[in-house]
């Protein structure tokens, strides 16, 4: 009986996969478990085994293509199975990607508006619909309008390419899916394309004809979002173009989601970590002993995060439409850097474990993300996050949320540095190790009180050091 490889459900939030190579072909015999095909989402990369020993009897899925959870990838013929059986393949179907809806073109100005607005990055402007199946006009400079088909537009949408640079060799300066091409393979070479060039249609001229008489038109006010359009920046010899991977595209598009979505207020406080350092000092090479890892700053950092999300739970949410889910358990995502772009493995469950415990669980993930072994389980399901940039310079800054979550702690570098303190009742200069802690957090949710109270909760706890190693 044939053996279906299909897409397995890598993770609770995970809905489809995409075939990134195949490690096999038609015809080859595998052994159980063996790796069969690199799958990427949008949680992890990883690897598909084989479901059972036997001949690849069909690849059904091609690399490139995006595939829901359950859909087919290849049929395994069991060893031992008539090689001649004819075997029922269905192809699956490619989760469809939605179209972005047309949206009519609006006159220009006849005068250039005055004052300026200043620029706000948005996305291109979309295509219009013209009059003929199958293509489209977009605004171009005075000249007209050009026509380009969809499949020109999809892969100029997808790889960034602003049109109206693109030389077109088709009738009316029409560009093709080949002009398109030529010019990506020029970008990728660090060459510098050539500029496009002029229209043959006669709509060069006809804009270039005197205005009449007429009543002047009434200038258009001055337009920000859709009606600006960001320069685009030709690469010049020696620069370096480098594409998006799939992991940086999606960091991409999370990061303005969550901008655009989540009104964003930041607070900051200066916690003085001098306690905290005394104790990770006294304990480190006894610790280093008994649990064959460094203690670092960061368990503790994230102790004290915890029990704070324990005294105000309303930071611990996630938002659901249009409701608020106050979370029962706080599962915490430690922001960690690879060469890749940044992943948040997180902690589950962090509210049950002690400072000896969540430092066992950062270790942990850190070696699996080292190891590159992280699962999309590890990935799924926080429900606060704690960002550690680093050194080097690091005095403090506002961190983007993790979507749905409502707030984000980012740490600033540990230094030591003089400060007022009391005394004995007097005021005197000391040096003691100090740190900025940042709060970014979503106003829907989170107002200035709570948000405040939080972050003044978790520093309280990281000042006193109240820990148990």
């Amino acid at each position: 009986m044939a053996i279906d490889v299909t897409m397995p459900q890598m993770g609770e939030s995970v809905v489809e996969g995409t075939i990134t190579k195949w490690l096999v072909k038609e015809g080859d015999v595998v052994t159980e478990d063996q790796a069969l095909v690199e799958i990427s989402t949008d949680k992890v990369d990883t690897e598909i085994p084989s479901p059972g020993a036997g001949r690849i009897a069909k690849i059904v899925a091609e690399e490139g293509q995006t595939l829901p959870v359950g859909a087919t990838l290849a049929v395994i013929e069991p060893a031992g199975a008539d090689a001649s059986a004819k075997l029922k393949i269905v192809t699956p179907k490619a989760v469809p990607k939605p179209e972005p809806a047309p949206v009519q073109a609006k006159p220009a100005p006849l005068t250039p508006p005055s004052p300026t607005p200043t620029p706000q990055p948005t996305p291109s402007p979309q295509p219009m619909q013209s009059a003929s199946a199958g293509v489209h006009e977009v605004e171009s400079e005075p000249g007209g309008p050009r026509r380009f088909s969809p499949v020109v537009l999809k892969i100029a949408a997808e790889e960034g390419i602003d049109l109206s640079r693109v030389p077109g060799t088709g009738i009316g300066g029409r560009v093709s899916k080949r002009d398109l091409q030529r010019y990506l393979d020029a970008l990728r070479k660090g060459g510098t394309p050539a500029a496009p060039q002029a229209q043959t249609n006669g709509a060069a001229q006809s804009s270039a004809r005197p205005a009449t008489s007429a009543a002047p038109t009434p200038q258009a006010p001055a337009q920000s979002g859709p009606g600006f359009k960001p320069p685009v920046y030709q690469p010049l010899e020696g620069d370096i173009v480098e594409p998006f991977t799939r992991r940086r595209k999606l960091i991409a598009e999370h990061m303005v989601y969550s901008k655009t979505h989540s009104p964003h207020v930041g607070t900051v406080a200066e916690v003085d970590v001098t306690n905290a350092m005394r104790l990770r000092e006294k304990h480190k090479d006894e610790f280093a002993r008994r649990e064959g890892f460094n203690l670092t700053f960061l368990p503790l950092a994230a102790a004290a995060t915890v029990r704070a999300l324990k005294e105000f739970p309303r930071m611990n949410a996630s938002v659901v439409g249009d409701s608020v889910v106050i979370r029962r358990e706080i599962n915490l995502g430690i922001a960690m850097d690879t060469d890749e772009g940044l992943l948040v493995p997180v902690i589950k469950a962090a509210q049950t474990m002690s400072l000896v415990g969540i430092a066992r669980a950062i270790e942990t993930l850190r070696r699996k993300v080292a190891e590159k072994k992280i699962t999309a389980d590890d990935l799924a399901g926080g429900s606060f996050t704690l960002s550690n940039p680093g050194r080097e310079g690091n005095l403090y800054g506002f961190a983007i949320i993790n979507q749905p979550q409502v707030g984000i702690l980012r740490m600033g570098e540990v230094k030591k540095r003089p400060v007022v303190v009391e005394v004995d009742g007097a005021d005197a200069l000391a040096i003691r190790t100090m740190m900025y802690l940042a709060l970014s957090y979503d106003h829907r949710v989170v107002d200035g009180v709570l948000g405040n109270s939080f972050l003044y909760c978790t520093a309280r706890i990281l000042e006193e050091a109240d820990f148990e190693l």
